[in-house]
C-alpha cells in the first residue's frame, strides 16, 4: 500500500524526470561561431582586415627592404593638352616613407581658362593624395579639373624614377 507522501514523493520525482528529458531535448544556447568572412579581390577580407595571406606578403615586403623611394621632395613638370593646346603643370612632391607627406602645384597657364583649372586642381589635389603610397597614385578628376590631371600623373612618374 502506498502512502499519499510516497504518491507525492513519486509524482514529484516522475515531474522532474519529464524537465529534464524535456530541456535535454531543448536547442542549446551557446556562443555563436565566428566565421571567416570571404575575400574579395586583393586578398581582403568583406570587412577590410587584411587576411593571413595578405598579411604575411605585407610582412615580407616590410622585411626584405622597406622603402622603395628615398625620401626627400622632389619636383618635375609635367605637359597635357587641353583645348587650348599643349599645356604644363609643375608639381612638388615630398616623399617620406613611401608615402606623399606634402604636395605643391606651380600652375602655368597659357591662357585664363587653363589659368582657372590648374588653380581649382591645385586647390583640391592635397585632400586627394597626402597620405597616401606614391605608387597608388592615378589621379582623373580634381576639384572639376580633368585634363590637369594627366599632366600631374606625367609629373609624378619622372617623380618617382628621381626618388629611387
Amino acid at each position: 500500500m502506498t502512502t499519499p507522501l510516497r504518491k507525492s514523493l513519486y509524482v514529484g520525482f516522475a515531474g522532474l524526470s519529464i524537465i529534464g528529458t524535456a530541456a535535454a531535448c531543448a536547442p542549446t544556447t551557446t556562443a555563436p561561431t565566428t566565421q571567416t568572412p570571404a575575400t574579395q579581390d586583393g586578398g581582403q577580407a568583406a570587412t577590410g582586415t587584411p587576411t593571413s595571406a595578405a598579411t604575411s606578403s605585407s610582412t615580407a615586403v616590410a622585411s626584405t627592404g622597406g622603402s622603395t623611394y628615398k625620401d626627400g621632395t622632389y619636383s618635375s613638370d609635367g605637359t597635357y593638352t587641353s583645348p587650348n593646346g599643349q599645356e604644363t603643370v609643375g608639381v612638388e612632391l615630398t616623399l617620406a616613407a613611401d608615402k606623399v607627406s606634402a604636395v605643391n602645384i606651380t600652375v602655368h597657364p597659357s591662357n585664363p581658362n587653363t589659368k582657372k583649372f590648374q588653380g581649382e586642381f591645385a586647390g583640391g589635389i592635397a585632400a586627394q593624395i597626402v597620405g597616401k603610397d606614391i605608387d597608388d597614385l592615378n589621379v582623373s578628376k580634381v576639384a572639376g579639373s580633368s585634363l590637369t590631371s594627366g599632366g600631374f600623373n606625367e609629373a609624378v612618374e619622372q617623380i618617382k624614377s628621381k626618388a629611387k
